[in-house]
């Protein structure tokens, strides 16, 4: 597919209609899932329709679930209040978008030198985590699953090649979540915009750099046309969860048994996702290189220490905050990592870094 396919799938608009409730016809539901991707994007736009499939199949079609793509039934922004509100039942996003609800919502899609993929739904269904995203969404009238999660996404394109931290300074540069607030803190202008607006804003000079998730999406996007450095790693984001939400209210009125296939289809992709993502990320990154010119670089050492300092003052932040349950998600997510992170250094990174050392086949 091409680039401009999913930003005039992206730009469609249209205004939200009231929905009363699932319409029912010979005992099937018929359910809205509304999206914040252009339809089949790589990557998240493919996921959506994946979970929309994987809904009807595993509730023997008792739920049939049409899928939205961004701007067909309600702008990609406003999917989080479409469905709180009753005009879908669900929706496939990601949590970084939710930082005017809350903060603490951010630190279930991704922080700052974080949690990696496998960590972060081991946070959510080991360590405490699902019952604090329940109890934080449970205040919109939400029941929230993880559904993928796109492993470590790139530190971003560039414009021009950074050198020091001093680069950075002004910087008009695209992202969300905690790492818009990480680089505010390091003299950045975060500016939160859509994949196709971004490529738009890249080619006019509107942003310097931005970052959107990793070379499989990105170079579908075609960034690679209008900026050429593409630097690593993606601290800002280590991983980015994908996530549905569910009408508590729809939700709650469903038998055990279809309550039970909506958890089961949300949970089940979450590997599928996140292998998927691994796979196509390296297959175009290396497209991207060999066909595309793209000039893979690494951030200089001091760029990554500022940004550690920054991330550090962000969480800070979130444990200070006005809002207990903010407080609480925080100190939960900081002892998981801490346990969790402690261990990686015998188990995960330790075997990775033999790997790079010593190749032996």
């Amino acid at each position: 597919m091409k680039r401009r396919d999913f930003i005039a799938a992206g730009a469609v608009g249209a205004a939200s209609t009231a929905l009363a409730a699932p319409a029912i016809a010979q005992d099937v539901m018929k359910w809205k899932m509304v999206t914040a991707w252009p339809k089949n994007l790589p990557g998240p736009g493919v996921a959506a329709q994946m979970l929309a499939d994987r809904i009807t199949t595993l509730s023997g079609g008792r739920i049939e679930v049409q899928l939205f793509a961004a701007g067909e039934l309600v702008p990609g922004p406003g999917v989080f209040d479409a469905v709180s509100e009753g005009t879908a039942e669900l929706y496939h996003a990601v949590p970084a978008y939710w930082g005017s609800k809350s903060k603490g919502i951010l630190l279930f899609g991704s922080q700052p030198f974080g949690l990696r993929a496998d960590e972060q739904f081991g946070w959510l269904y080991h360590g405490g985590g699902q019952e604090l995203y329940d109890e934080m969404y449970a205040r919109f009238g939400l029941k929230p699953f993880l559904c993928g999660n796109s492993g470590p996404q790139m530190a971003g394109w560039f414009r021009d090649e950074i050198t020091s931290v001093e680069d950075l300074k002004g910087m008009k540069f695209r992202t969300t979540g905690l790492a818009s607030e990480m680089a505010s803190k390091m003299g950045m202008a975060a500016q939160a915009m859509g994949g196709g607006d971004m490529f738009q804003a890249l080619q006019t000079g509107a942003l310097d750099a931005g970052e959107f998730i990793g070379p499989w999406t990105d170079s579908a996007l075609g960034f690679y046309q209008v900026a050429k450095n593409y630097y690593w790693p993606g601290v800002g984001e280590p991983s980015s969860a994908e996530e549905c939400a569910v009408n508590a209210e729809v939700y709650e009125n469903l038998p055990d048994d279809l309550k039970q296939a909506v958890a089961v289809a949300c949970q089940s992709l979450y590997n599928p996702v996140w292998t998927e993502y691994t796979t196509k990320h390296a297959q175009s990154l290396k497209m991207l290189v060999d066909e595309h010119g793209v000039q893979v670089r690494k951030l200089p050492d001091d760029v990554i220490a500022a940004m550690g300092d920054a991330a550090a003052a962000v969480i800070d932040e979130l444990r200070q905050d006005d809002d207990e349950l903010v407080k609480r998600i925080t100190e939960s997510f900081v002892a998981y990592r801490g346990s969790v992170g402690e261990y990686m250094t015998y188990a995960d990174n330790g075997q990775m870094n033999a790997r790079a050392a010593v190749l032996g086949y």
